[in-house]
């Protein structure tokens, strides 16, 4: 798997959740701890459907499979 370099978003190590470059806080965690290496996007829309609850989703957001 290659990673993501140059791309718009970074991952909260916390919970996965991909964010502009720009942000300090994770919106969903409040975590403040990121990553720009990350493999993977989800999308949830719904947080209660299968892949949601698989995925541990407790928010519709864009998730990150893997955060290095």
């Amino acid at each position: 798997m290659s990673e993501k370099k140059g791309t718009s978003f970074k991952a909260c190590k916390n919970c996965r959740a991909l964010v502009p470059p720009e942000t300090s806080i994770c919106p969903l965690c409040h975590s403040s701890s990121f990553s720009d290496e990350w493999n993977g996007m989800v999308i949830i829309l719904n947080e209660k459907s299968e892949v949601g609850q698989m995925f541990g989703a407790t928010t519709p957001w864009r998730y990150a499979i893997i955060v290095k």
